[in-house]
């Protein structure tokens, strides 16, 4: 083998034919190329950025397993209990209707969750695959939402509820989240990053809108789904403030409404209140580990696969 010898760009040239040119990659990162330093210095911002994102968390857990004769707030913090017990768990149960509270949230969510796959996948597709006057208009329509907060529309969200019939009701509850316009843009996104060929291939075979959607659209989009069930399942179930002004009946209140019961009633004992945050946490962790594997397939969506 013979071996060019070009200071800028050094290429082996295999003497055999067939063999591979091997060219070495330039401008490509390698962590131990790094200095200590360098290394000293990454490390240590992914260990506070670690504690600011898993630190309240893990303070609240434990919190909440610790027991009532254990001092909580220690000079120096402690997260593994001296007396660990699961009694504050149960209390919450007995103290609040916990599992009422939680059943009203699950269909709030339900409602929430079908609704954005449902009207975002059936709106990205619209706005990215068929053309009519005023799609771009209805686009920055979307964009331009977007901007404004959601204490902006609160009041005319409460008055169009109410004068449907809908207040003190879950439907209420659900009807202003069940389409969001970010998860529309997410959805555009997605189905615009699909080749047009294989409409256009699918339009020859003899394929409507209908069956373009469901046969050959959403299942490329999948990844996509996912990421807007997850996102709008976890607005439904921490949303706090539009159940407060919608819901009047305590026994209709969802989970984050119900359980400012205990900060009132308990408001010494720290520890329930930890534990009632947990209860509320964990459908989270159920939803996001069942849909993980599609979640980080939604960033790169839009693959078609032969």
């Amino acid at each position: 083998m013979s071996v060019v010898t070009d200071p800028a760009r050094p290429v082996a040239v295999p003497d055999e034919p067939g063999t591979p040119v091997r060219k070495r990659r330039r401008g490509t990162f390698s962590f131990n190329a790094m200095s200590p330093t360098e290394k000293v210095v990454r490390y240590v911002l992914l260990v506070f950025v670690l504690l600011i994102t898993i630190g309240p968390f893990l303070w609240q857990l434990s919190t909440s397993l610790k027991g009532s004769g254990e001092d909580i707030y220690t000079r120096i913090p402690r997260l593994l209990p001296a007396q660990p017990t699961l009694d504050h768990y149960g209390a919450v149960a007995d103290t609040i209707p916990v599992w009422d509270y939680m059943r009203n949230s699950l269909q709030v969510a339900v409602l929430v969750v079908g609704g954005n796959i449902v009207g975002s996948s059936l709106a990205g597709f619209a706005l990215s695959r068929l053309q009519f006057k005023g799609r771009k208009i209805v686009l920055g329509l979307f964009l331009a939402t977007l901007v404004l907060p959601g204490e902006v529309t609160i009041i005319s969200q409460y008055v169009t509820v109410r004068e449907f019939g809908l207040a003190n009701t879950l439907f209420g509850v659900a009807l202003p989240g069940m389409i969001g316009a970010l998860n529309v843009l997410l959805m555009y996104n997605a189905f615009r990053s699909l080749p047009l060929e294989v409409d256009q291939a699918a339009i020859v075979d003899g394929a409507n809108v209908w069956q373009r959607f469901r046969y050959i659209a959403l299942p490329s989009v999948r990844g996509t789904i996912s990421v807007v069930a997850i996102f709008a399942f976890i607005g439904a179930w921490d949303d706090f403030l539009w159940p407060l002004i919608v819901l009047t009946d305590p026994d209709k209140y969802t989970l984050t409404v119900g359980l400012q019961y205990l900060s009132g009633t308990f408001s010494n004992n720290p520890r329930l209140i930890a534990a009632g945050t947990m209860i509320a946490f964990i459908p989270i962790v159920i939803v996001f580990a069942t849909l993980q594997r599609f979640f980080f397939k939604g960033v790169e969506e839009g693959a078609v696969k032969g």
